[in-house]
């Protein structure tokens, strides 16, 4: 497996998706039930395979991605061969911008001496989503990339 398994809810989710998976290999419902039963381990094989697919599918399309913690923002932007950050560390540790007081502070303040903006980039490795896939374990989510795009406007001013 190259990424990770879907969980139960995502399976849920993807129910027709999944069907059409294994009508692809030409596998009916009354085998499927057969195989989970008798042979289990390629049931599981079976799941994986198709949780690949749908991960491969949604990484492809990825092109912006953010991560938040008290006193740090990450917004990437990920083209075919390069991921782009903008960084945001909060120097002051009474401030917590993953609530809205806190983000609300950082909008008033963002131009004061408590606030960082760091930029950087880096070519991506042979294998995009991989790196994609990391950040997303590490604790970063998909997005349409608003953040990112405003404060990119900011920081090409500054």
């Amino acid at each position: 497996m190259k990424y990770q398994r879907l969980s139960k809810e995502q399976f849920e989710e993807l129910k027709p998706e999944f069907i059409n998976f294994l009508a692809a290999q030409s596998i009916t419902a009354e085998e499927w039930s057969s195989i989970k039963q008798d042979k289990p381990e390629t049931a599981e094989q079976e799941l994986d395979v198709f949780s690949d697919l749908i991960w491969e599918g949604v990484l492809e399309k990825v092109e912006y991605l953010e991560h938040f913690s008290p006193q740090h923002m990450f917004l990437f932007q990920i083209d075919g061969t390069t991921i782009n950050l903008i960084s945001i560390k909060i120097e002051n540790p009474m401030v917590d911008i993953t609530t809205d007081e806190g983000y609300a502070w950082l909008q008033t303040n963002l131009m004061e001496d408590a606030v960082n903006l760091y930029t950087s980039s880096k070519i991506l490795k042979d294998d995009r989503n991989n790196d994609i896939f990391a950040l997303i374990q590490q604790g970063a989510n998909i997005t349409k990339g608003e953040l990112y795009s405003w404060f990119s406007k900011f920081v090409d001013t500054a």
